[in-house]
């Protein structure tokens, strides 16, 4: 953390894995701390970011919140840039995603463009979008909480063992919908409905709509359609005890919890938007085009 009030503090994260991802975070804190501006790194890749820094950088380990941090930039694909939606969103600080990965929904550049993000990061030349967030709350079968979680994307509730369905009774603002036997059911985000909520047959949702969407997962029900409900509405998903079958809870295919039958999943929209750093305008339509690579002439392309 720095003891100068006036300097000025980013944060940077990245895959822990990956070496493309390694150097573009050298190249762009070597190229911020020219233009004076500190990093904070996180613990678990502070070792390896201060071996690859030149060591007239100083560069400090990022151990808890830090108030002085403006933005939070993160080297690698989705599945990282939600891993730094963990620090950034109970600090209510954008989130800047460079990507390394395939599809980069959230990211907003690519790791060529590093002089750029130097030059737009230090003139803060920069948008921040807001991205409705959900909370999680599941309570075991005596209606203790046992777990609680926030989510960019979604909350999955599936089953555990393959050989059975899982049976789970769905409430929207405490009044019934259904009862499915079922894989599992899926909460998402606007952000989540190009992720699991799409591969699972949920609709697109652009990411300013204020809404969240409910997806059955290979449901054995009359009614199984995914639904679009209001961001006040709340959910509950009750794990039916009468077969027995517990379920595990994940958010965001990062974080989960087993839950015995007889458990509630409660969801709601969270506390905190999550912020999104945007360089440039860039329309939904126009990256879901790209990302997806979707036929806009057609099938038949051009006579």
């Amino acid at each position: 953390m720095s003891t100068d009030p006036t300097q000025r503090s980013v944060a940077v994260m990245l895959h822990p894995t990956r070496p493309e991802a390694l150097v573009a975070a050298t190249d762009f804190i070597e190229q911020i701390a020219e233009r004076g501006i500190r990093t904070e790194v996180l613990p678990e890749s502070y070792d390896v970011v201060r071996a690859s820094v030149k060591s007239e950088v100083e560069i400090g380990r990022l151990d808890g919140c830090d108030p002085e941090v403006e933005l939070v930039v993160v080297f690698g694909g989705d599945g990282s840039i939600l891993r730094g939606a963990e620090t950034a969103l109970p600090w209510c600080v954008p989130l800047l995603g460079v990507n390394l990965g395939h599809v980069g929904f959230l990211a907003e550049l690519e790791a060529s463009e590093i002089g750029t993000l130097v030059d737009q990061v230090t003139e803060r030349s920069y948008t921040v979008e807001r991205r409705l967030t959900l909370s999680v709350e599941v309570y075991d079968p005596e209606g203790k909480l046992q777990w609680w979680s926030f989510a960019v994307n979604e909350v999955s509730v599936e089953k555990i063992a393959r050989e059975r369905m899982l049976e789970v009774f769905a409430l929207v603002d405490e009044r019934p919908l259904s009862r499915w036997g079922c894989d599992g059911v899926l909460v998402s985000t606007p952000t989540g409905s190009t992720a699991y909520a799409f591969s699972a047959g949920g609709p697109v949702m652009w990411p300013d709509v204020e809404a969240i969407e409910l997806v059955p997962l290979s449901a054995h029900a009359l009614f199984a359609r995914p639904v679009v409900l209001s961001p006040k509405s709340t959910v509950d998903l009750i794990v039916l005890a009468e077969r027995g079958m517990p379920a595990v809870v994940w958010a965001d295919g990062a974080r989960s919890v087993d839950a015995a039958a007889g458990s509630r999943i409660s969801l709601c929209r969270g506390e905190h938007d999550l912020l999104i750093a945007r360089l440039s305008p860039q329309p939904f339509t126009t990256r879901l085009v790209k990302k997806f690579e979707l036929p806009v002439q057609g099938f038949r392309g051009r006579r």
